[in-house]
């Protein structure tokens, strides 16, 4: 009897979160999403390359908005950092793209240590901090505009190779090999994000993002921990500026640091679920085509719509709706909605 009280007091040990199951998973997606240029046409294939891009941003706003509960405004700055450093390297260095998207995830992370140490430093929290990362992203729109450094607002033209190269990301249009690069990165940023909340500094990240007050009376450094998430977080959407710009050939200042790329970070962690590690890859495989059957149907619309042909913006309404009504529908995301019927079962 006494060793059944005293079996039942003892404290049972939490289960260890499932991260061989999410890597495991990752590793199965990658094998299978491999083959997709196989099967795709050349115009779809241009739209899962963008649903990749889309979704290494989000990956990168949700590792700081998500799991760091900082929400950003303003990650554009980052996204625009990583494509302007690659692509001036490039044009006026000739140096390789892989080489500058090193050199763009850590101007990145630098440029967010900063504004981060500024914001954290003078205690800016909920939509003043919101407001602080959208500042410093339109601050450096305007310095591109007026600086001869990068050419104004011109931007920048990649410069075409006469063959192909994999040292310098340039295929022939429509290759498989920027399907397969933009899944490798997409990979690598997934696992990146969950090594980083298996580790300490994660757990830390976790629990200053729950109760900042208590994790400081456990000893948690809050401020390191924060900038620490907010450098990763950067130099993560870095990556998806750099491979933006050599798959597109161009960037210019409203390209790199518009407030539209903000919200592309942003949307499809919303819709996909927030502080989840699936959320964004979802939310952006579901936008990226949504998006342009959206476009499609109000370009060429079935018999009975041809009324719809022509007007101007038409589609960008009808594609808000459809996001409203799935945030109204799912507020928790797709991945989180999912999530929870699953726990309940």
């Amino acid at each position: 009897m006494s060793t059944a009280v005293q079996s039942s007091a003892e404290p049972r040990a939490l289960p260890a979160p499932p991260w061989g199951k999410h890597l495991a998973a990752v590793a199965v997606l990658a094998l299978v999403l491999a083959f997709l240029p196989l099967v795709l046409p050349p115009a779809q294939q241009a739209v899962a390359v963008r649903v990749l891009i889309f979704a290494i941003l989000a990956l990168g706003w949700n590792v700081m908005s998500g799991f760091g509960g900082m929400f950003s405004f303003g990650h554009a700055a980052y996204f625009g950092i990583g494509a302007y450093v690659s692509v001036w390297l490039l044009v006026e260095l000739g140096v390789s793209p892989w080489i500058g998207m090193l050199a763009g995830m850590v101007a990145a992370a630098l440029f967010a240590a900063l504004i981060g140490f500024l914001a954290l430093r003078y205690k800016l929290k909920g939509a003043y901090f919101a407001l602080s990362t959208f500042a410093f992203a339109e601050m450096l729109r305007l310095l591109a505009i007026n600086s001869d450094l990068v050419n104004r607002a011109v931007g920048y033209n990649v410069p075409l190779r006469p063959e192909s190269s994999w040292w310098f990301i340039q295929f022939e249009p429509g290759s498989a090999n920027y399907f397969w690069i933009a899944l490798a990165l997409t990979v690598a940023a997934l696992v990146t994000t969950i090594v980083f909340l298996r580790s300490r500094i994660g757990r830390f990240t976790l629990a200053v993002r729950d109760d900042e007050d208590a994790a400081a009376a456990l000893g948690i450094p809050v401020m390191r921990t924060k900038l620490i998430t907010i450098m990763l977080s950067a130099a993560i959407t870095s990556v998806a500026g750099t491979f933006y710009v050599q798959y597109y050939f161009f960037v210019d200042p409203d390209v790199a640091f518009g407030s539209s790329v903000s919200i592309q970070a942003i949307l499809p962690a919303v819709i996909g679920g927030v502080a989840t590690i699936w959320g964004p890859v979802i939310g952006a495989a579901i936008l990226g085509p949504l998006n342009d059957l959206t476009a499609t149907l109000l370009r060429d619309p079935p018999a009975g719509l041809e009324f719809l042909q022509g007007r101007a913006g038409l589609d960008v309404m009808v594609y808000a709706v459809l996001l409203i009504l799935i945030v109204l529908v799912l507020p928790q995301g797709v991945y989180g909605a999912i999530r929870e019927r699953w726990e309940r079962r």
